[in-house]
């Protein structure tokens, strides 16, 4: 894969601004993302996991991404395409080439515990649209693990150019360089942003920019430049936020923050359920603490 790689530097996983009657606000959501882009981040992902694409109706998932598109632009923008159905995912991956993405980012089959030749026979049916796939590996969430050896698998097949680590591994990061040395690695959770950074990571799809665009910028470029004296302090300030985006209620504590900061969070839509008050007290003191500390 040689050229554009729109999956390189600070893609934001983006949250969903959702109505106080659990609509989709569209018009909110394309000033999100112009918003994200004006303050340092290079792309957004829509349909991902901090966007709740799993509660949205069809109509509403297309929507996203076409609302983004219409924002930011199709090169900017890498949809989620993760389904049950691999003939889903396709299509999914088709409605994005159509609205004009450039990349699509794609979880292992999730309705079950899938072995390896399911998992390649996923990617291969999604790569048959033509855009370049990022494997999204989330093992603690799907079951399904993309461990080094099958990632290899995959990129020397064609199907995937890229890999959202989710895994919380860094380790995997010098197995993956040796065994696909042209497979790019993308930091999948922010808690982890820096140690796959120095490890060699080419893109960092994150939750945190949602609230703290600006300052995640400067960490992402200040980490992947070889700047710790400057990545280091900062990282430290941020990371009793960044570590929430490895916990269940991610989306929940990443929307408060955007409330607390003056942005939009809003409510998510069931099964999840707001934050106890023992969990909003920590993030609301942690997003304070770092505003205070010019961070917002």
């Amino acid at each position: 894969m040689t050229g554009h790689r729109p999956w390189r530097g600070v893609l934001v996983a983006t949250a969903l601004p959702l109505r106080d009657d659990l609509t989709v606000d569209l018009d909110r959501y394309a000033e999100h993302c112009s918003w994200l882009m004006a303050n340092g981040c290079d792309g957004v992902v829509p349909n991902g996991s901090l966007g709740e694409y799993q509660v949205l109706s069809p109509e509403e998932r297309a929507r996203v991404v076409e609302t983004a598109v219409a924002a930011v632009g199709g090169e900017r923008v890498m949809p989620g395409v993760a389904a049950y159905g691999s003939a889903e995912a396709r299509r999914w991956a088709e409605q994005a080439a159509e609205a004009g993405c450039r990349a699509v980012m794609l979880l292992p089959p999730n309705a079950y515990r899938a072995d390896e030749r399911s998992v390649l026979a996923h990617y291969a049916e999604v790569a048959r649209t033509g855009l370049p796939v990022v494997a999204y590996n989330n093992p603690i969430d799907t079951k399904v693990d993309l461990v080094p050896e099958l990632l290899a698998r995959l990129h020397g097949e064609g199907y995937v150019q890229a890999v959202k680590e989710f895994s919380g591994d860094v380790r995997r990061a010098y197995r993956i360089a040796e065994l696909a040395p042209g497979l790019d690695l993308l930091a999948g959770a922010d808690d982890v942003l820096l140690e796959l950074a120095v490890a060699g990571a080419k893109g960092w799809i994150a939750g945190y920019p949602n609230a703290l665009p600006r300052s995640c910028a400067e960490l992402y470029r200040a980490a992947t430049g070889g700047d710790l004296a400057t990545a280091l302090p900062l990282y430290r300030q941020l990371h009793p936020l960044l570590r929430w985006d490895s916990r269940v209620e991610f989306v929940q504590a990443i929307k408060l923050s955007m409330d607390v900061v003056g942005r939009h969070g809003g409510p998510c839509r069931p099964p999840r359920v707001p934050l106890d008050a023992e969990q909003e007290a920590a993030v609301r003191a942690a997003t304070e603490k770092a505003v205070a500390a010019g961070l917002a």
